[in-house]
């Protein structure tokens, strides 16, 4: 009776003495990876669903909102407007991009760092990782600044969008209430400033944060809202709400909504709730980094890596979380300042 035979086929691999050992035998890194990295690996994809799930709820929100701030609007104040420029040169997207460079030139540095841990260059890794972290703390700074500006300028918090945009064809209206000469279209953008009880806007001695980016949006006064107080009240061609949020009156010219009288609102909360919370969460894993990046590099000045002859694995693995920020920064400059 013939006897049916299974062949165990199992992969082996030759020892360092000649000996046959299998690569399910126990004791040896899966995929050619440590323990370590293989973690953080792990840890790096659950980051990456969590960043994936609210860009796309961002960008659900924003397909289903009829109007959304234009970001070439939002984001093209600098803190270099005040050296010269003035308001009177818009530069858009300019502060950001910086940003972005900052935080991009530190993830080539950081590869540097690792390439000269894998030659074990205690001193090259250090001088690598040095210029990683200034990189990261330049970038958290630039945040710093842009959200202090958008709060404490421009009046965006999580519950108010200041930064609104147009659905319908329109004229702005005079102080008389006549029309004006200065029309909109769909999709213009327009902010709603804050009013002093001094007689002056927000942004100080008449002149709007976005200066002359407004004149296609508010014709000849270049959207510079009129010195008055801050009490609530109809003044003409202008509206100030009890918070002292100035909302300019227009009138609709075309379309269905054609002779509606109307005033300028905020934009979509969404916006403001969303930037604030993804650009902070993103913000905070920067900082995260920064701090791991220097506690890793005093271990690498005090000759601890040196002694355990492994390529400066350590290094190897903040590498890649510092690579990972940088990648999803790309998503969230893509999806928040130029979509």
């Amino acid at each position: 009776m013939a006897t049916d035979t299974i062949d165990h086929s199992v992969d082996h691999d030759h020892d360092h003495d000649g000996t046959i050992q299998s690569d399910w035998s126990g004791g040896k890194e899966p995929w050619r990876a440590s323990y370590g990295k293989l973690m953080m690996w792990y840890f790096l994809v659950s980051d990456a669903f969590t960043f994936a799930g609210f860009l796309i709820a961002y960008g659900t929100l924003r397909v289903l909102s009829p109007t959304w701030p234009v970001p070439d609007f939002v984001f093209q104040t600098a803190p270099f407007n005040n050296l010269g420029l003035s308001h009177d040169v818009p530069l858009p997207l300019i502060f950001v991009t910086f940003m972005s460079f900052l935080l991009i030139i530190s993830s080539v540095t950081m590869v540097r760092a690792v390439q000269e841990g894998h030659r074990e260059n205690q001193s090259g890794v250090a001088f690598w990782m040095f210029l990683t972290v200034l990189g990261g703390a330049g970038f958290l700074g630039c945040q710093a600044w842009e959200w202090s500006n958008l709060i404490g300028v421009e009046n965006m918090t999580i519950t108010r969008n200041p930064f609104g945009t147009h659905v319908d064809h329109g004229v702005y209206l005079n102080a008389d209430g006549s029309e004006s000469n200065e029309v909109f279209k769909p999709g213009m953008s327009y902010l709603i400033h804050k009013a002093h009880a001094s007689g002056h806007d927000a942004h100080g001695d008449d002149h709007g944060a976005h200066g002359d980016d407004h004149a296609g949006d508010h014709g000849d006064d270049h959207g510079h809202h009129p010195a008055y107080s801050a009490k609530a009240g109809d003044h003409g061609g202008y509206v100030t709400d009890e918070n002292g949020f100035v909302k300019r009156k227009f009138k609709v010219t075309e379309g269905q909504n054609k002779g509606l009288i109307g005033t300028e609102e905020f934009g979509p909360k969404a916006f403001g709730a969303l930037f604030f919370f993804i650009t902070g969460f993103h913000g905070f894993h920067v900082f995260s980094g920064v701090v791991f990046l220097l506690i890793i590099l005093l271990n690498v000045m005090s000759g601890l890596y040196v002694k355990r002859k492994n390529g400066y694995e350590m290094v190897e693995k903040i590498g890649l979380y510092w690579h990972f920020v940088d990648l999803v920064w790309v998503f969230v400059f893509l999806v928040f300042y130029l979509l």
